[in-house]
């Protein structure tokens, strides 16, 4: 890659992409790289209504990305690692992994209560089959909903009901005749006042029509952070021994065609610890054959010349689960994965895996 050259960097359209894109082009062009974002639609994107699980095989937001650099229309592409399928072209490989974000999922309110404060029954949002799983072993009692849309769109269906409901309140105050004087003086603010008091999120989220109102709702840290949601929203951070992540969640990966070019990208964009840590992810994913159909969480932590591993392989309604952890060594740390992960699957990792491949043919072959 010479300075005269510039890379055509292809990404999804969404605020988040962007800006994950935005940060990969930016550590490029300190390295004196002309880079120019070319900005692609994804067959996920454009089935806004269909969850993630159903969106045919792994890759939904991947494959019209890597297509670009496969026909050479873009050179490399920027994705969310969690999204990149562990079966891909051959020609393509995960040229560069910058340094990974929060790996770990937030439960985010309307008014501040915690997972554990939740009312038995509570209506609690997610698109992902992993969390939905996670929440249900934890709480039985709660009512998982689908919940799909880009970050910001999740927030606003999250804070659309409560911020409409005190508008209405203040609206009726101050519009009232002599006999609501009293309950107007209980505002501190006028409904103008309060509206220039509200974040941008809340202000979209007071025009947001939703059907389903949630008590709550679970998404990534790492893309709330990204997105610069996360200081307007009360959240708790789960804990990440018991709500274990996707593979490579928080982690960008950018794929290019193998060759000089992606080990150029390696050498500027690569930071050793993530690589380990998400090749290790990945490498358990490959394995026990999870794919989107199953809920699998993997979390690899370097320390020192090991690697802590904490696994989670569970059935869909969260009844049934094998858990492991393990410390692989740092320089045997593919194969020391994949021993680890084929014994999960021989404690009945494996079998769970294919009862959820099964439910989802299933659910697939009833929606035709």
């Amino acid at each position: 890659m010479t300075d005269k050259q510039t890379l055509r960097l292809a990404t999804r359209g969404s605020d988040l992409a962007m800006r994950q894109a935005l940060a990969v082009k930016d550590r490029l062009e300190n390295r004196r790289t002309a880079v120019e974002l070319v900005e692609v639609e994804t067959t996920g994107d454009q089935l806004e209504d269909e969850l993630i699980h159903r969106l045919g095989k792994t890759g939904a937001f991947v494959r019209a990305l890597d297509e670009k650099v496969l026909d050479g229309e873009c050179d490399a592409a920027v994705h969310s690692m969690k999204d990149v399928p562990t079966d891909f072209p051959a020609e393509l490989v995960v040229a560069g992994v910058p340094r990974r974000a929060a790996a770990g999922d937030v439960l985010l309110t309307p008014d501040g209560r915690s997972l554990a404060e939740l009312p038995d029954g509570a209506v609690v949002g997610t698109a992902s089959l992993r969390r939905t799983a996670e929440l249900l072993a934890e709480r039985p009692d709660l009512t998982v909903e689908p919940l799909r849309g880009n970050v910001d769109t999740r927030v606003e269906k999250l804070l659309a009901p409560a911020l409409q409901r005190e508008h209405e309140r203040r609206m009726d105050a101050e519009e009232g005749g002599e006999d609501d004087q009293a309950n107007a003086e209980q505002f501190d603010r006028s409904v103008e006042e309060w509206f220039d008091s509200l974040s941008e999120i809340e202000r979209r989220a007071l025009g947001r029509e939703v059907d389903t109102e949630f008590d709550a709702i679970v998404l990534a840290e790492a893309g709330l952070e990204r997105a610069g949601l996360l200081p307007h929203v009360p959240y708790e951070r789960l804990p990440i021994e018991t709500f274990v992540p996707a593979p490579g969640q928080g982690a960008i990966a950018v794929t290019a065609c193998d060759g000089d070019l992606a080990e150029d990208l390696r050498e500027r964009l690569d930071e050793p610890r993530t690589r380990v840590e998400t090749t290790i992810e990945r490498t358990v994913l490959k394995t026990l054959g999870g794919g989107c159909v199953a809920p699998l969480g993997v979390y690899a932590t370097l320390r020192g010349e090991y690697v802590h591993v904490v696994a989670r392989a569970l059935s869909r309604d969260g009844t049934e689960e094998v858990r492991a952890t393990t410390d692989v060594p740092v320089a045997e740390h593919p194969s020391a994965a994949r021993t680890f992960a084929e014994g999960m699957a021989d404690d009945g990792a494996a079998e769970l895996v294919a009862e959820a491949r099964v439910q989802e043919d299933e659910e697939r072959e009833a929606t035709r």
